[in-house]
């Protein structure tokens, strides 16, 4: 089976047609099985953040894993395929393999280095796992991108400054207004992306009343309570919105939460006070009419990235030194793939091997039935040293062109001569 990756970013697609493209956590179960319903995809993980929608499967054909997978996009989408088509990236094997470590790594993000996109590999890999969609393949795979992920940032300064999308929110909100002291955030959701827009928010000196607005009321608690922040009723956020001076927002939700006309009610009783809206979710929050209201600044994903674009400088310096760590990480886990490949063979060449010893020293017995234990020991021993030395050799040449053509022909050629 070999390593296919299809997918989408903000750097190749619109953000109207990416978060249409997302596939939210709890929408996973069904995508999953959807995709290994498709005749070529037999191991499937499905890796969609605010960033990108990747599918990642083990497959017999690539063209035909290809097409499977484009028309899973098209039909979850609702987008005709020469709508983003041509947006399109695909990789197969070795290029594969090298897409994911780079995105593990950090290299591949809006913020270099990032960390919030190592726990989405890890979650994308257990999700599928939970659902029977990533076997062996994918197992090997994506175990090997995580401990990519931890060396790149181990061994390199990629993560230094800024390294997550959420502490750059925070940090362009600053921007924007000058400074947070003595502003009234509205965080509005409760999952990771707001989790670690809270704990920015927390360690700003002077930075003024924090409310926090979820759909599930315990979540809005918990996470208010882990900051110091006031949690406000899901019914409360208009009243929420009236008093804060910034909204940001990143949630789950399949579609829009805030239309134009719930904040057209809302920026008439705040007298001309302004505010500013941070939608960081895919798909969006906050409708895009909102940013032609009077007094209302919207920014979103395409805004956060070009901030950060232009904060990414040093960072970017780290980039060729952790691309090498993902060239030799990519060709030792074919290596590794190749070598584990080939043991079936090996071992079956030996178990074939040893029973033909063991034959000939049974049809030997009664010859051999006058020697002490000891000799009938030092016997035993010979033969197994004998015929580990023989096969050491063939051995060693097997594993050493695993993967390659002539790995495949020197493999059938074992099969052939030992009729294994």
């Amino acid at each position: 089976m070999a390593v296919v990756v299809v997918g989408l970013n903000n750097r190749t697609l619109p953000l109207d047609v990416l978060e249409r493209m997302t596939v939210s956590g709890s929408q996973l179960p069904k995508a999953l099985h959807d995709l290994l319903s498709r005749e070529h995809l037999s191991e499937a993980v499905v890796l969609s953040t605010c960033m990108r929608t990747e599918i990642y499967a083990a497959a017999g054909r690539f063209h035909g894993a290809m097409s499977d997978i484009r028309n899973f996009l098209s039909e979850w989408s609702g987008s005709a395929p020469e709508e983003f088509g041509d947006h399109l990236y695909s990789y197969y094997e070795d290029a594969a393999v090298s897409q994911l470590f780079r995105v593990a790594s950090g290299i591949d993000s809006a913020v270099i280095g990032e960390g919030e996109v190592l726990r989405q590999v890890r979650h994308a890999w257990d999700a599928a796992t939970a659902e029977g969609a990533a076997g062996a393949v994918m197992a090997r795979l994506f175990r090997h991108a995580v401990e990519v992920g931890k060396r790149a940032r181990r061994e390199t300064a990629i993560t230094r400054g800024i390294t997550s999308l959420s502490q750059a929110a925070v940090a362009m909100t600053a921007d924007r207004l000058g400074t947070l002291e003595g502003r009234t955030v509205l965080l509005l959701g409760a999952g990771e992306m707001s989790e670690g827009m809270a704990q920015s928010l927390a360690s700003v000196p002077g930075i003024g009343p924090t409310l926090v607005v979820n759909r599930t009321w315990a979540k809005a608690a918990q996470l208010a309570q882990r900051i110091g922040a006031t949690p406000i009723e899901l019914g409360g956020l208009a009243g929420a919105l009236e008093e804060a001076d910034v909204l940001l927002t990143s949630t789950g939700a399949p579609g829009v939460l805030i239309e134009a006309s719930d904040l057209e009610a809302v920026m008439a009783a705040r007298e001309g006070r302004p505010l500013l809206v941070v939608d960081i979710a895919v798909p969006r929050d906050v409708d895009a009419g909102v940013g032609q209201l009077p007094n209302v600044t919207l920014l979103n994903m395409d805004d956060l990235k070009a901030f950060v674009d232009a904060a990414m400088a040093e960072r970017r310096k780290e980039i060729p030194v952790v691309s090498r760590i993902v060239a030799e990480e990519v060709a030792r886990f074919g290596e590794l793939t190749a070598e584990r490949e080939m043991a079936p063979l090996v071992a079956t060449l030996r178990e074939r091997v040893e029973t033909l010893r063991a034959g000939e020293l049974e049809r030997y017995r009664g010859r051999l039935s006058g020697l002490s234990d000891s000799q009938r020991s030092d016997v035993e021993a010979l033969t197994r040293s004998l015929l580990a030395k023989i096969l050491h050799e063939p051995t060693v040449q097997l594993k050493d062109v695993a993967g390659s053509v002539q790995g495949e022909q020197l493999a059938e050629a074992v099969r052939v001569l030992f009729n294994l």
